[in-house]
């Protein structure tokens, strides 16, 4: 019955653990990245709306009249119904030209879209190996906590039979203070990152160990989402610098009319017997001269599209530059691991020659608390070099313009 209740209580905490790819997926479905979905369906909308302005029109139109004096060319009452198609048939290119222009905004948003997907993955991914590392520290301070304390009592019993000193006694004292400040730091840092990870996937988070993310060295680049989406809304405002110019020519609309009248004449001298009536017509108009008001626009819209060209351009240098400085600290973050790791066996084997020289009074506790200390802190030191390798394997990822999700197992 004990181990029942036992798995019972372990069940929901098991079930709530979440991996890397998990915690990434509940990110890609916070309210920031909702915006931006329904930013994108905003100009799709907005889109249809424009490619159906352009699309045959057809009205319906109908009245009744009364009148006190009636005339050749007014009945004593009537009633009249029109239908009137109308369709523009050129429009000095601007149809084109706008059709462009919401194309390639609705490519920007989309790589909008992907690159905040691709920013909060990469947050994630940080957040994650760093609690990882923090958790690892924890354990690390408890054991040295716990040391220090046996250490501690050891030495107040010798104190009181007048073995020790005083200044032994503090400064071992000292230590556990000092450690347990330290283990209290450690332990707020760990729930400020539960508190982010909560914050950007909207629940509660339980992490759970074993996640990595791919060695993604060799990838090939390719522009990030970031800068497509820079590029596109470039095009796109290019575009509408061409429609303003496209009212330079003139515009050609097609209408036909049908028209239904029936009046009632008190004099059918009045009455032309007339009832129905179509009529076809094309119209063109043609701007010739607005002052320069229609230039003005075009010039405005193009100087957008320059200054956003330079951006693009200073945006695609810039991430060639911290590609490479990812990929050479993905390198250093190697050699860390290296040296962490040569640095955890000098300090155990340190640790252990002092130790027994410590039990048998041949070192004071200086030296010993010391060798404890370098021991613990290499420890960690090792462990958050191994995380630190795979946020540098996930910035790579990053700066190569790749989908992290794609990346992370």
């Amino acid at each position: 019955m004990r181990k029942s209740l036992a798995l019972y209580l372990l069940v929901p905490f098991a079930l709530y653990s979440q991996t890397l790819p998990e915690l990434v997926q509940d990110a890609m479905e916070n309210q920031l990245i909702d915006s931006y979905k329904k930013n994108l369906e905003s100009v799709k909308e907005e889109y249809n709306s424009v490619k159906n302005g352009y699309m045959p029109r057809l009205e319906l139109n109908g009245a009744y009249t009364a009148t006190s004096r009636e005339t050749a060319s007014v009945a004593k009452d009537g009633s009249t119904a029109s239908a009137n198609l109308s369709y523009i048939l050129y429009d000095g290119g601007a149809k084109g030209h706008r059709y462009e222009s919401y194309e390639n905004s609705i490519k920007s948003s989309n790589e909008t879209l992907n690159s905040v997907k691709n920013d909060i993955a990469l947050e994630v991914i940080n957040h994650y190996f760093t609690y990882e590392s923090l958790v690892f520290s924890k354990e690390a301070k408890q054991k040295e906590i716990e040391t220090l304390t046996a250490q501690q009592k050891r030495l107040e019993r010798f104190y009181n039979v007048g073995t020790a000193t005083s200044d032994e006694v503090d400064k071992i004292i000292s230590r556990v203070q000092s450690a347990n400040v330290a283990l209290h730091e450690i332990e707020l840092n760990i729930q400020t990152i539960l508190h982010n990870l909560e914050y950007l996937t909207a629940k509660e988070v339980s992490i759970e160990k074993g996640s990595l993310v791919e060695d993604a060295k060799d990838l090939e680049s390719e522009l990030k989402a970031d800068i497509k989406a820079l590029e596109y809304q470039m095009q796109s405002i290019l575009m509408n610098a061409k429609t303003a110019k496209s009212s330079d020519y003139p515009t050609v609309v097609l209408q036909d009319s049908y028209n239904y009248y029936d009046n009632n004449y008190d004099n059918s001298a009045f009455d032309n017997g007339v009832d129905t009536q179509n009529i076809f017509k094309v119209n063109l108009s043609w701007k010739l001269y607005d002052f320069g008001e229609n230039q003005s626009k075009y010039e405005s819209l193009y100087k957008n599209y320059q200054a956003l060209k330079s951006q693009y351009e200073y945006e695609k240098n810039k991430a060639g530059v911290d590609l490479k400085l990812s990929k050479r600290s993905y390198e250093i973050a190697k050699m860390k691991i290296s040296s962490a790791e040569a640095a955890l066996k000098a300090a155990e084997s340190t640790y252990e020659v002092i130790e027994k020289k410590y039990q048998n009074g041949l070192v004071d506790n200086v030296a010993y608390l010391e060798a404890l200390s370098e021991k613990y802190d290499a420890q960690s030191s090792l462990t958050a070099a191994l995380n630190d390798l795979e946020i540098k394997k996930a910035q790579i990822i990053y700066y190569s313009g790749k989908n992290l999700q794609e990346y992370i197992k």
